[in-house]
């Protein structure tokens, strides 16, 4: 059922957008990270590709997700995916110690959507800056396997590869059922074994999304399948996690739902909530993601404290410490739509219809 929603809702949206040369559609920005060594900068960039596989097949993609918007839909040659890359490269200095993370609204790991030329030849020129220590790419677990993991590494051997997967929830109906994510947690477990099995040669770790409040999933819900699945995560050998509160992409599932009053991203406190209560559970690193805070379509408190928890739990990544107490009155009501959840589900309750 969910697929057929998200195929129909993902035809739609692909309908309306505008398309855009592969030079307007690549990005790339600077900022302060944590580094598997401690602070430092990284250097994000986004490479245009065809698109995610899985949500330009007929399942229609992950029912958040509105990334395939935002590439070119049509495969792009290794030629042009390097130039891009070089031109990126050339714009930035690595002065200092730092970490590249690739973005390609897909599987890096995936050939169809990403040429192992271009990937080689990234590697290969990553592997000759010092400043470098880690490089970071997304992939599904479906394509994680040993030999190109070992190509990839043996690329650049004195540097951290790390493979993000989008876990989003170790609770297999949510995954499946109200994300439409199209993998279970046993194929999320073979991917990480793998990575695990490859420690003792290379320095190569992996990292796991959370996806914060998804559709159809209370408040308090939430919460508590957020810290689950960074135990789980820790557990399975997962090195790092970062939870990605929902922020509503055009042309998806989770805005039509918006639209209707029928769901609300996650409050602020629920954050903090979630990375203190992690920090006193793992010792893994764990990253709480603030983009889009304070906005109609992220999360979002009450105008008085959103930029100041966004600034504390910035500080929190940063240090890997606790979110420190912060008083604001609109916590009793973030307080009282938690205890109710369970009734109300994920709706946005509107206050003013009743004031």
């Amino acid at each position: 059922m969910m697929d057929r929603l998200t195929f129909k809702s993902r035809k739609r949206a692909l309908k309306r957008i505008k398309r855009r040369s592969l030079s307007e559609l690549a990005a790339s920005w600077v900022q302060d990270d944590l580094l598997y060594s401690g602070r430092g900068r990284a250097l994000f960039m986004i490479l245009p590709t065809m698109g995610c596989s899985w949500a330009l097949s007929e399942s229609g993609g992950c029912n958040m997700c509105s990334y395939i918007s935002d590439s070119f839909l049509e495969p792009v040659k290794s030629t042009e995916i390097t130039e891009i890359f070089d031109e990126i490269m050339s714009r930035h200095e690595f002065d200092d110690r730092m970490a590249v993370k690739i973005f390609t609204s897909g599987s890096f790991l995936n050939p169809e959507e990403f040429p192992e030329d271009a990937r080689t030849h990234i590697l290969e020129r990553l592997s000759r800056i010092d400043a470098v220590e880690e490089i970071i790419f997304e992939s599904r677990p479906e394509y994680i396997e040993e030999n190109v993991l070992r190509e990839c590494c043996e690329l650049v051997p004195d540097k951290i590869i790390e493979v993000s997967i989008g876990l989003e929830t170790c609770d297999e109906k949510t995954r499946l059922l109200k994300i439409n994510k199209g993998f279970t947690g046993s194929e999320f477990e073979r991917g990480i074994g793998i990575i695990s099995g490859l420690k003792d040669e290379f320095m190569l770790k992996s990292k796991a999304y959370i996806l914060v409040k998804p559709v159809m999933v209370s408040e308090k819900r939430a919460i508590d399948e957020a810290i689950s699945t960074a135990v789980y995560a820790e557990k399975t050998g997962v090195d790092r996690v970062s939870f990605c509160p929902s922020t509503v992409h055009r042309g998806t599932i989770m805005e039509d739902l918006w639209r209707r009053g029928s769901y609300r991203p996650p409050w602020i406190w629920s954050l903090v909530e979630i990375i203190n209560r992690t920090r006193e559970t793992v010792s893994i690193p764990s990253i709480m993601d603030t983009s889009g805070f304070g906005t109609s379509r992220g999360p979002y408190n009450c105008r008085k404290c959103n930029r100041d928890l966004k600034k504390l739990i910035i500080k929190s990544n940063l240090e890997q410490e606790m979110v420190p107490p912060y008083e604001c009155e609109c916590r009793e009501r973030w307080s009282a739509e938690l205890k109710f959840s369970e009734l109300t589900g994920s709706t946005d309750i509107r206050y003013e219809d009743y004031s």
